[in-house]
């Protein structure tokens, strides 16, 4: 996963003032023969491991994806990626400051007036800050995960909410970790802040849910939870490491593709364990 960029403006929370009703619109499956055909996907910090691979999955699924990170060359390095393995994918990159609301809803209205639409937005914005013991923990741990971890989650997932909405097969994703389930001393901050960013996309479930009335949701906020990633630079740096419990970063994005496979009903305001539960 990748960070956001490191503004001390965090915008101001507002609450949408005029949600939309979704309209009806076309399957992204019934333009062609590839699952995401005609969808319209944007992934938040793109340039990191979990990024590129996510990427690229969605680009060979037939999605356009909009790319966004807090590092333009290894933005532009992932986009030069997905274009050059999966020839005529759209994909486009632009840096976002996460952490400004306004920015996240200014980049949200700018892909869906380009594109005429949002199908996904996938939360792959990390950080991770840990110590020795519960009493060595730095404050400072939790100002830096809350930023990284929560802020850039509720500014995405407000800045997307009605767009998805309106998508009539929109998906909200976070990848959250094992910890955020079962703390450990040294990871209090991290834990922390992932319990938090998982409690507000289940409350952006409930948003769906509520909005989708006795039908059921049009579209889902789901968590995918990983113990730790791992990709194929870590394996060549440590050949004799075992990684248990590990999830690949393209088992990660295999997961994130299928999401459109089944039913908003059946994803939303789900926790989906890509590693053994603690």
């Amino acid at each position: 996963m990748s960070t956001a960029a490191a503004s001390p403006q965090a915008g101001q929370e507002e609450e949408a003032a005029s949600m939309t009703t979704p309209t009806s619109s076309p399957s992204p499956n019934e333009p062609g023969e590839r699952p995401l055909d005609g969808a319209v996907v944007a992934v938040a910090g793109a340039a990191g491991p979990a990024g590129r691979a996510a990427v690229l999955r969605l680009a060979e699924a037939g999605a356009t994806v909009v790319a966004s990170d807090a590092d333009p060359v290894r933005l532009a390095e992932v986009v030069d990626a997905a274009r050059y393995a999966h020839g005529g994918a759209s994909v486009t990159g632009e840096t976002v400051d996460l952490l400004d609301l306004g920015a996240a809803r200014a980049w949200a209205d700018r892909t869906e007036k380009e594109f005429g639409r949002v199908d996904g937005l996938i939360h792959l914005v990390g950080g991770w800050r840990g110590s020795k013991t519960f009493a060595d923990a730095p404050l400072a741990d939790w100002d830096t995960l809350h930023n990284l971890l929560i802020r850039t989650a509720q500014h995405t997932s407000l800045a997307f909410h009605d767009a998805l909405l309106r998508s009539g097969k929109g998906r909200y994703v976070l990848i959250s970790a094992a910890g955020a389930s079962k703390p450990t001393a040294g990871n209090a901050a991290y834990a922390a802040a992932k319990a938090a960013a998982e409690a507000w996309t289940l409350a952006l479930a409930d948003s769906f849910r509520k909005l989708g009335g006795e039908g059921g949701p049009s579209a889902a906020a789901a968590i995918l939870v990983v113990k730790a990633l791992v990709h194929d630079a870590m394996r060549a740096e440590r050949p004799n490491a075992k990684f248990a419990g590990f999830t690949d970063v393209k088992e990660l994005a295999e997961a994130i593709t299928g999401l459109w496979d089944r039913p908003a009903q059946e994803v939303n305001g789900t926790r989906q364990w890509l590693t053994p539960k603690p």
